[in-house]
């Protein structure tokens, strides 16, 4: 390849940091990725309102300063006060792409983000896709945020959200991390208000030896505030998966609550799975939870499937393909209905 075609690199260190570190020998606090530098010299760029610098985002200020510095443009939405938006708004982010967007969302008013992140156009396509997306939902707003990623054997995607909530805002979480070959995604929400709730299930497959990174963060400021984290994945062949869950109920939030759990199927001898879910504690007068389970089909279960005609892999498959039609059938737009019958490939049958 001729030099003039090599894209610049840049090595971003420390990405997905938790807030509170373990031993490093362990190799779960952070992740480090390697992305392109395009230069953007005689661009015309528009940069979101000051007010969302002050958002916190999963995977770190540098992976932001990144985004902000390869975006070709940066998207501005807000919703009116008290209005119920019926029409999504979506980031489609293909190979290659890097999306930077801001969404206000008015005090009472109700919006639904989609972000659809894809392959390219051919199974063989290379390259780094991103996408950061900064959401500020005022008081009794309402936000709707549905992750749909699936990319490529030969791509990486890097996926930053942060969200601050008021007081009495709710914020419902969907993640569905279906492959690539590396998906490293951070997730950060504020509860600054009182009463502000946070809902977030994740469902995760990773399979070959695909690299699946996650750093996810709540801060509970707020008084009464609550999250609930919930997260259900399958690991095949050789595939890396880290999760970092990190609540954090911080000095003057009373009466908060905070429920973490993961549940795991292993279906690979060399599967590596690293699981740090962590509850910080400033404050008295409020309760936090976190457990994980991991395990594969049960030999009682195998049995079970074998006398009805099912082999091991049918079985296992089985798991794989209640996944991806449980993407399918919550997916509210095209945009996330294509992203999920890619990476399916024949487990969906036209009937799903």
């Amino acid at each position: 390849m001729a030099e003039k075609d090599l894209a610049p690199e840049l090595t971003l260190e420390r990405v997905n940091v938790a807030p509170a570190q373990t031993w490093n020998r362990l190799r779960t606090n952070d992740i480090t990725l390697t992305v392109p530098a395009r230069g953007r010299a005689g661009d015309v760029y528009f940069s979101l309102p000051r007010l969302f610098e002050g958002v916190e985002c999963g995977m770190g200020r540098e992976v932001t300063d990144w985004v902000e510095s390869q975006a070709k443009d940066a998207r501005y939405v807000e919703v009116p006060r008290g209005e119920k938006r019926e029409e999504p708004i979506v980031v489609a982010v293909g190979s290659g792409d890097v999306a930077d967007t801001g969404v206000l969302v008015r005090a009472g008013a109700e919006a639904t983000i989609v972000v659809a992140a894809g392959a390219g156009e051919k199974d063989g396509d290379a390259g780094t896709s991103a996408s950061l997306v900064r959401v500020i939902a005022e008081a009794g707003a309402r936000v709707h945020l549905h992750e749909y990623v699936s990319v490529g054997a030969g791509q990486q995607h890097l996926e930053s959200v942060g969200i601050s909530a008021a007081h009495d805002a709710r914020v419902d979480v969907h993640q569905y991390l279906l492959g690539g070959g590396t998906v490293a995604l951070g997730f950060a929400c504020d509860l600054a208000g009182e009463r502000a709730r946070v809902d977030l299930g994740c469902r995760y497959h990773a399979a070959g030896t695909e690299v699946l990174d996650v750093n996810e963060v709540v801060r509970q400021r707020g008084r009464n505030t609550r999250s609930e984290l919930a997260y259900n994945g399958v690991l095949e062949d050789a595939a890396h998966k880290s999760l970092r869950t990190t609540i954090d109920l911080v000095h003057g939030a009373k009466g908060a609550q905070g429920n973490e759990s993961e549940t795991v199927l292993v279906l690979g001898d060399d599967v590596v799975n690293k699981t740090l879910p962590t509850i910080l504690c400033d404050e008295d007068d409020v309760a936090g939870n976190h457990g994980a389970t991991i395990g594969s089909v049960s030999p009682e279960q195998l049995a079970y499937l074998a006398d009805r005609g099912l082999s091991r892999e049918d079985a296992e498959q089985l798991f794989v393909r209640a996944l991806y039609e449980d993407a399918l059938m919550h997916a509210p737009c095209d945009e996330a209905r294509a992203v999920v019958e890619a990476g399916a490939g024949t487990l969906l049958d036209e009937e799903a």
